[in-house]
């Protein structure tokens, strides 16, 4: 029984290995395509809110080719400020996933070692009980 109980423990080891190795490969193209819509989508909006704001802000707003040049500087520094955003939430998740495995096969194998102890536990006692029956008998 002890023996039956360890290859289970194994196997589930193995299950929730492979589970988890699913949900990041689920996980992974999602994360990255949020990423890009945040690049597509978010930064030009914010760029055009902070321009929108500097020209509220200026009391003499002026005509210049440098305005141009400004908007394109502040798109390039959102949109890097939002790619590093995404390169570190990235390795945060990639981090946080390592460590859900690590927990999750620990928890698999405590669940195993605990299986096994209680398995060895009631074999001895039905042990103990059959040597009391087999001396009552004779």
């Amino acid at each position: 029984m002890t023996d039956q109980a360890k290859v289970m423990a194994d196997q589930a080891k193995v299950v929730a290995a492979h589970r988890i190795e699913d949900a990041r490969y689920w996980a992974a193209p999602r994360l990255e395509e949020v990423a890009h819509r945040v690049e597509d989508e978010l930064a030009p909006k914010v760029s055009a809110m902070l321009v929108n704001a500097a020209e509220r802000i200026d009391p003499t707003p002026r005509r210049s080719r440098g305005m141009p040049v400004m908007i394109l500087l502040t798109g390039i520094a959102v949109g890097a400020i939002g790619y590093l955003f995404y390169r570190r939430n990235a390795q945060r998740w990639t981090e946080h996933m390592k460590d859900s495995a690590s927990d999750a096969s620990q928890w698999a194998s405590g669940k195993a070692d605990k299986t096994a102890d209680a398995t060895e536990r009631m074999a001895s006692e039905m042990s103990d009980k059959a040597d009391e029956a087999s001396r009552k008998m004779t």
